[in-house]
């Protein structure tokens, strides 16, 4: 434990600005997550009351996002302490922070493995493992059921998102599909829309988040008409076989690997369809 005569007493919580987030952006690149370049409108247009900034003497030295999805869901990210600063006990009061403005939530979150004993004793317990999937897809191009999202698509493609989580988030989604550089396209067989997937540019590889079908079929259509020669990388749910084959057959492979975890139980929702999380950040 570093000797800087900094403890918890010192620590001050403070809701986040946009413009301050992007000091946590910064930090989540140096931890190789990769972060999205224009993700923070879209993470505060869900709920801009769930991010926050811990400051010792007025410096930023700790982060933690909760953002609430309606009265009974909540996901928990950016948990991070300034690398100088671990092991004092900032972290535990960021932690506890957070939590408090889910209040009695169901809360979410993806974390790497090795923390899953420290997220288990405050409660939460494993839903699945992903990894994230990285490369450039070797794909045949797209057929014509596949094209970018048009306006009258929309109402669909809300319903088919809300089907694939554990809560409904349109404020969010509205903010993703409409932000600059996002790409989203969707696949419309006999009239009926199987499939949407979205990719944003990123520090260092182009994010897919969400690839929500309802086969690898129309999973791996999305996939191919996001490629365009690029560098991918997309955060699969290693609980779902077809996706997992999907990525090893477009040439992707694994990087680092989390643990989706939950402090109880969600709504029922289609698991079998999510072939690439949104953003580990916000679920």
């Amino acid at each position: 434990m570093p000797d800087t005569g900094i403890g918890p007493a010192d620590l001050v919580i403070a809701r986040a600005t946009p413009a301050e987030w992007a000091t946590v952006k910064e930090w989540a690149a140096a931890e190789g997550w990769n972060p999205g370049e224009r993700d923070a409108g879209a993470f505060f247009a869900q709920d801009p009351e769930g991010f926050f900034l811990g400051y010792v003497d007025g410096a930023p030295v700790s982060a933690i996002s909760v953002v609430n999805y309606g009265s009974d869901y909540a996901f928990l990210g950016f948990y991070l302490v300034r690398p100088d600063l671990r092991g004092l006990g900032l972290g535990m009061v960021t932690w506890q922070a957070g939590l408090e403005h889910a209040g009695h939530r169901v809360v979410g979150l993806d974390g790497v493995p090795d923390q899953q004993d420290n997220y288990r004793r405050s409660g939460f317990e494993l839903a699945y493992h992903s990894a994230r999937f990285v490369g450039i897809p070797d794909l045949p191009p797209p057929d014509s059921t596949v094209r970018a999202l048009e306006p009258g698509d929309i109402p669909a493609l809300h319903r088919y998102d809300s089907a694939c989580l554990p809560a409904d988030r349109p404020e969010f989604l509205s903010a993703w599909l409409a932000e600059s550089g996002h790409r989203t396209v969707v696949r419309i067989v006999d009239g009926t829309l199987t499939g949407f997937a979205t990719s944003r540019p990123a520090r260092d590889e182009v994010r897919v988040g969400p690839l929500f079908a309802d086969s690898d079929t129309d999973a791996r259509q999305l996939l191919s008409a996001l490629a365009g020669g690029v560098t991918l990388a997309v955060d699969v749910p290693l609980s779902n076989d077809r996706a997992v084959w999907l990525m090893r057959e477009a040439g992707l492979t694994p990087s680092f690997e989390t643990a989706r975890m939950y402090t109880g139980p969600t709504r029922t929702h289609c698991t079998e369809k999510v072939f690439g999380v949104t953003t580990l950040e916000l679920g």
